[in-house]
């Protein structure tokens, strides 16, 4: 994150701006959109840290790409950062607006993490054993696959982690291994 925060100032004052108008899902929806146009779009993602192009550049661009797609604040929002040369901090203001979103909705973000992808009722039933955890009422899932972790998976959630990998259970076989606890130590 370049400046994390003038990000988080910025999202706040959006997501402020969202609440009062009554426009907030609209918002979130359409950060969500941009947040998948600066992951998808490396083109994007340059043109907005591109200190060679011009503001009025951008901005048409922007405009072009976004047009039909964002509510009026989104778009206003965008064109203000445009003309404030903050359009390069955008891709970090976005990710904190939905942070702070799910923050405010009490959301909490569940990462999964396996080898291979697994079926829909697997991840049904993950859910449903997280939300029996006090404050985990409505969550978000976010699946990763690492083949590298072998087998099992890891379940992070806030700063609660559940490593039930088999790359962990070699780690805790190896470390045992190295300290010769089945040697019998002889002074």
């Amino acid at each position: 994150m370049l400046n994390p925060r003038v990000a988080s100032r910025y999202a706040k004052s959006l997501l402020d701006l969202a609440v009062e108008r009554g426009q907030l899902e609209q918002v979130h929806g359409d950060m969500l959109y941009l947040q998948q146009l600066t992951k998808e779009s490396r083109d994007f993602l340059n043109l907005l840290r591109s200190p060679v192009i011009k503001a009025e550049t951008k901005t048409k661009v922007i405009n072009a790409v976004t047009a039909g797609k964002v509510s009026e604040i989104t778009t206003a929002f965008i064109q203000l950062m445009t003309a404030k040369a903050r359009e390069a901090v955008l891709p970090e203001i976005i990710t904190s607006f939905i942070n702070q979103y799910k923050e405010s909705k009490g959301i909490k973000t569940v990462k999964l993490t396996t080898a291979v992808p697994v079926s829909d009722t697997v991840k049904q039933e993950i859910i449903d054993q997280v939300k029996k955890t006090p404050g985990f009422d409505k969550l978000e899932l976010q699946e990763v696959v690492d083949p590298s972790i072998i087998g099992g998976f890891v379940l992070q959630a806030d700063d609660k982690l559940i490593d039930a990998s088999i790359a962990y259970d070699l780690k805790t076989i190896s470390r045992q291994f190295e300290n010769n606890d089945f040697i019998y130590k002889v002074r």
